[in-house]
């Protein structure tokens, strides 16, 4: 079923879309009769529902870099596919791409400007474990071998499949922007071409509009459907820890515009199954596809990897992205493992990032006012063009490190080492060992920590009226959030005025503060920092009003998650296959790629192979 070209919205009521069963039949593999609120209340949540609302061959969680591309995939076989979005909007994490994508194994640009790379290139690249960042972490170690080898047969074709659904991409050389752990022997960065459609971080959009927004028209024009704002919580196999599974279980989930009393609806609004009960079951008569994205946002479960990251940290693509752990969990509860944690553990290149935006809460992306989210993150955020002006303190109102210095390394790329052999044991002699604590001295407990977690609490960005004219800042709303952003004509009130936000546990001694931009600025008068060797110290912070802006790192990337094999196949505690289960992308394990061209590519490999799976109804 392709988009509607009239003006009409095409969205049907839950008794609208199974009396048109039979017209759909095509596209959704048939509607059994539904199931009422009343009598799944008292059913256990795992057990299979006699009757089923809605069914499909391949059902897929999750309309982003992952799921995309692998419902597109099965249709293009054949295959009926409903896509189940707790959002109410498409293309996930995937929106906030800065606009390229890491493919490489010999893709068509490639080919074209001479760049000599090959699937055999490619995986001893992902998988070599002579090669090791500027602080010791080892970037493709710990890697698991077949999940690589996969990625590498597929990356060039995944390239292709693209094109062929309409992305564009830049006539360039592919580069290294945005690489990190994509390996050294070739540069594998391919950029893309905007397509003037609006995302989440404004009319223009980031760069990743040109890919999911466009892989959505296609998937939606071959007959895809979305299933908006349901969030999958069950899914269903024929026993608890055995058997095939058999589909999914959602929760109405509807996002709601501040001050309104209607859900908000999808940029392309057109195709959607629009229902709006509290819970639906969906039957995959194939195969399920897990596509959720990863488990930062799970403030828990990710600390099963790092115990540090507490609730203080946000989530890079939050509000919109929430990336909250629940494919895994869900997963997990009939049985599948856990695999390749040593990625997310060993302090891997993007999982945690300082980011140049201070003064809101999310502070990955600097989000324009006519933002589709703006009304959910509130604040644009002031971008830090030079960290010359501005001291960093933590919680009690402290310095704790060099403010000039960046997050832990990003990953190795193309060039990083010159020279460079494949598995060459002198490989890690030929970087230049430079330890990066930024985040680590962030995130050490200090005086204000308390039990049971002794978190670190936020980090403070303060500067003077002086900064403000020099890093060209408007100060006003909605540039700063108010909980998030404080000002004083002294120090000690600035202090008092901060333990407003929520995350500030403990009071910021207003002494503290005094004694810290005292002692700073005495370093500036005598040319240099004796206690974090700081190597610009240019301005004095003295000319009031005074200023604290919200500067605490941000969790980003995932790089733990579900077993899969080389067909992207879930598996057990076993090592057993569970039949018909599929994942990919940052809810899978085994990969320390930042990027998404992995999400695309395990999406690509897990809806071919999802279309093999027996029909079991």
């Amino acid at each position: 079923m392709g988009q509607n070209d009239d003006d009409k919205p095409n969205t049907i009521s839950r008794r609208e879309f199974v009396k048109g069963a039979g017209a759909s039949a095509a596209a959704l593999g048939g509607v059994a009769s539904v199931t009422s609120d009343a009598a799944r209340a008292q059913q256990n949540p795992y057990q299979v529902p006699e009757e089923w609302d809605l069914e499909a061959d391949v059902v897929v969680i999750g309309s982003g870099p992952t799921g995309l591309p692998a419902a597109i995939r099965a249709r293009d076989a054949g295959a009926s596919v409903i896509i189940v979005e707790a959002n109410y909007d498409v293309g996930g994490h995937g929106l906030m791409n800065g606009g390229t994508i890491q493919l490489g194994g010999g893709t068509k640009l490639q080919k074209k400007y001479g760049i000599e790379d090959s699937p055999d290139t490619m995986f001893r690249d992902l998988t070599d474990w002579s090669v090791v960042e500027t602080n010791g972490m080892p970037d493709y170690r710990f890697n698991d071998r077949a999940v690589q080898r996969a990625l590498a047969d597929n990356s060039a074709a995944a390239f292709d499949f693209m094109e062929e659904n309409g992305v564009r991409f830049e006539d360039i050389p592919p580069s290294t922007e945005g690489a990190h752990a994509t390996g050294i022997s070739a540069p594998r960065a391919h950029e893309v071409t905007w397509n003037g459609i609006q995302g989440a971080e404004g009319p223009r959009g980031g760069g990743g509009t040109g890919i999911y927004r466009t892989l959505e028209v296609s998937a939606r024009d071959k007959g895809v459907r979305f299933l908006l704002n349901y969030h999958m919580d069950v899914i269903f196999r024929e026993s608890p820890n055995g058997g095939r599974v058999l589909g999914v279980q959602a929760g109405y989930t509807p996002r709601f515009l501040p001050g309104e009393s209607t859900p908000m609806k999808s940029f392309h609004s057109k195709g959607n199954v629009d229902l709006t009960q509290p819970h639906v079951t969906v039957k995959a008569k194939q195969a399920i596809v897990i596509g959720t994205g990863g488990s930062t946002g799970n403030v828990n479960f990710r600390r099963i990897f790092d115990p540090r990251i507490t609730e203080v940290y946000q989530l890079a693509a939050g509000p919109y992205s929430d990336q909250d752990a629940s494919g895994e969990m869900a997963a997990m509860a009939i049985g599948a493992s856990l695999w390749g944690t040593a990625n997310q553990s060993l302090e891997r290149n993007g999982y945690l990032r300082k980011r140049p935006i201070i003064g809101c809460q999310y502070t990955y992306l600097y989000y324009t006012p006519d933002s589709i989210l703006f009304p959910f993150v509130r604040a644009s955020g002031l971008r830090v063009r030079s960290w010359d002006s501005l001291v960093l303190v933590n919680q009690v109102g402290k310095r704790f490190y060099n403010e000039e210095a960046g997050s832990w390394p990003y990953g190795t790329h193309h060039g990083f080492l010159d020279p460079y052999v494949q598995g060459d044991w002198r490989n890690a002699r030929r970087i230049k060992y430079d330890p990066q604590n930024f985040l680590d001295a962030a995130l050490a407990p200090n005086e204000g920590s308390e039990p049971p977690d002794y978190a670190a609490g936020p980090v403070w960005a303060i500067f003077d009226a002086d900064a403000v004219p020099r890093e060209r800042w408007d100060l006003s709303p909605p540039a700063t959030d108010p909980l998030y952003f404080f000002s004083d004509q002294t120090l000690a009130g600035l202090a008092k005025k901060i333990k407003a936000n929520p995350y500030q546990k403990p009071d910021m001694p207003p002494a503290n503060l005094e004694a810290t931009i005292e002692r700073y600025n005495g370093f500036v008068d005598a040319g240099s920092d004796p206690d974090f060797e700081r190597p610009n110290l240019k301005y004095k912070l003295e000319k009031p009003p005074f200023y604290a802006a919200w500067a605490t790192p941000v969790v980003h990337d995932c790089y733990t998650g579900l077993r899969i094999n080389m067909q992207c196949q879930v598996m057990d505690m076993h090592g057993q296959v569970i039949q018909g289960l599929y994942c990919g992308g940052e809810s899978a394990g085994g990969s320390s790629q930042h990027g998404q061209g992995r999400c695309v590519t395990q999406g690509y490999i897990a809806g071919g192979h999802a279309v093999k799976e027996p029909s079991w109804g």
